[in-house]
C-alpha cells in the first residue's frame, strides 16, 4: 500500500490518497497501482516524491483494547506512537479512542489506517515513556554491534517495576554493556585559555543479575 503525502496530477494520484501496488515493469521503470476508487494508474515512481510504503495487514479490535497510532495525523492532532484505549464503535462506522492525554478522537478506519494494538511497544517507539514492565532481547548473534551500555540504559530505564534481560551469551554480556559508545561533545574554547579540549561524558555502570 502506498500513501501519497504530496500526490501528482500528472500521475493521477491525489495528495493524502492511498493506492495498492498491483504490478511492476522493471525494464521500463514503471509500477501499476489501483486507487481506492478502483481505477488503475501506471507511472514511473522515480518522478514522485513524498510517498510512504506499507504492507496491509488485518487486525481485530474490541472495546477496551490498547491502541497505538503508527503515523502522525495533523487534522486529528495525533502524533506518531501516541497511545490510547478503544472506547466505542459508532453507527457511522467510526471508532472512538480515548487517548492517554485525555482527549477523545473519532475516525473512519478506512480513511485513517495508521493504528495498531498498543499492548507492547518497542523502547524506541516509546519516546521516553515509562512502562511497568520491560523485556530486553540481547542476542549476541543478531546486530551484536548494537549491544552496548547506551542501548541497555535506554531500554531498561523505561521500566518502573520490572526489567528482564534475555541473552544467548551471558558470559560476554557484561563486557558488551561496558562498551563506551558516547559521542564526543562540542569543543570548548576561550580567549587566553588552553587549546580547545574535547570533553566526553562519563560512562555508565551496570549491574547485571541473571536468573
Amino acid at each position: 500500500m502506498l500513501h501519497y503525502i504530496r500526490g501528482s496530477k500528472e500521475s493521477g494520484v491525489e495528495a493524502g490518497s492511498y493506492a495498492k501496488v498491483v504490478g511492476t515493469t522493471p525494464k521500463d521503470h514503471l509500477i501499476t497501482v489501483q486507487r481506492t476508487d478502483g481505477e488503475f494508474v501506471t507511472y514511473d515512481p522515480s518522478r514522485l516524491r513524498g510517498i510512504s510504503a506499507y504492507r496491509e495487514i488485518e487486525r481485530e479490535f474490541v472495546i477496551g483494547d490498547r491502541v497505538q497510532i503508527t503515523a502522525p495525523n495533523r487534522p486529528l492532532n495525533l502524533a506518531n506512537r501516541d497511545l490510547g484505549t478503544l472506547k466505542s464503535f459508532e453507527s457511522n462506522r467510526h471508532v472512538t479512542i480515548h487517548m492517554d492525554n485525555g482527549n477523545d478522537v473519532s475516525f473512519d478506519p478506512k480513511e485513517m489506517r495508521h493504528f495498531d494494538h498498543g499492548y507492547a511497544i518497542t523502547s524506541h517507539s516509546s519516546q521516553g515513556l515509562t512502562s511497568q514492565r520491560v523485556i530486553v532481547n540481547m542476542d549476541a548473534d543478531v546486530h551484536s554491534e548494537l549491544i552496548n551500555g547506551r542501548f541497555a540504559y535506554v531500554s531498561i530505564s523505561r521500566a518502573s517495576q520490572d526489567a528482564q534481560i534475555f541473552t544467548n551469551d551471558s558470559s560476554s554480556l557484561v563486557e558488551r554493556l561496558s562498551k563506551d559508545v558516547s559521542k564526543t561533545s562540542a569543543l570548548e574554547s576561550g580567549i587566553g585559555s588552553d587549546p580547545a579540549v574535547t570533553k566526553k561524558p562519563a560512562g555508565l555502570g551496570f549491574a547485571l543479575g541473571l536468573r
